[in-house]
């Protein structure tokens, strides 16, 4: 398919559209660290994992009443009760403060591997987030491969994913095995949100060098409906 110029979006604005719209901003941020501030301040101050793990819980539900009187989206809230109901499980399961941090370690050596996997099998694991953004992603989930340009651009950008979970298991593993909670918690934060914006950062990079154009493949062209969407 021959692109004319200015007819339509590349497949490098598509995706860097989506990715900026799947950040969700500061207060997203917040809702995701605070729980852990506050789980890792309290043990530094009481030293015990339980009261800990309720001044996370009491938190939470201080964030809850907040995004109900805000309003927006509760997607990075309920990531956030999620994390924190794991990490609760299994640090009062053990009784020692570094295994909350321990469901964190193991899911970002799970999220490399499979993404790592999903970019051999031509899956690519950002190719499913931008996809979301298809008006049509209901009715026809796995559409976007259709375009081999957008499969081949979220292929190389998932490499920048693979990388930050890399990065994170390289650097909480081993403070995990010293025991070293408040740097844990230090490193949680800093690995979290402002590090996928790192990532982010190196994505629009990658997207501000490329001009793939559009696949349009028949009736279905994915990309043509997240542009103009």
């Amino acid at each position: 398919m021959t692109l004319a110029p200015d007819a339509e979006a590349t497949v490098e604005q598509v995706i860097r559209r989506r990715i900026s719209d799947a950040l969700g901003g500061w207060y997203g941020s917040l809702e995701t660290a605070l729980p852990t501030v506050a789980f890792v301040v309290t043990w530094l101050l009481v030293d015990s994992v339980r009261t800990a793990v309720v001044a996370a819980a009491a938190l939470l539900v201080v964030l809850a009443v907040a995004r109900q009187l805000v309003g927006g989206s509760w997607r990075f809230l309920g990531s956030a009760v999620v994390a924190t109901a794991l990490a609760a499980f299994f640090a009062l399961r053990s009784g020692q403060a570094q295994d909350a941090f321990l469901p964190g370690i193991l899911t970002s050596g799970l999220y490399a591997v499979g993404a790592v996997a999903s970019i051999l099998l031509r899956w690519p694991l950002l190719g499913f987030v931008v996809a979301i953004g298809d008006p049509d992603y209901a009715e026809r989930p796995t559409g976007w491969r259709r375009d081999r340009g957008l499969v081949a651009v979220c292929s190389r950008l998932t490499w920048v994913l693979v990388a930050l979970f890399v990065v994170r298991v390289a650097i909480m593993l081993p403070l995990y095995l010293a025991g070293e909670v408040a740097w844990l918690g230090v490193s949680k934060i800093a690995l979290g949100w402002p590090a996928y914006l790192l990532a982010v950062v190196v994505m629009g990079a990658m997207l501000a060098t490329g001009h793939t154009a559009q696949s349009d493949e028949g009736e279905d062209d994915v990309t043509g409906r997240m542009a103009g969407a």
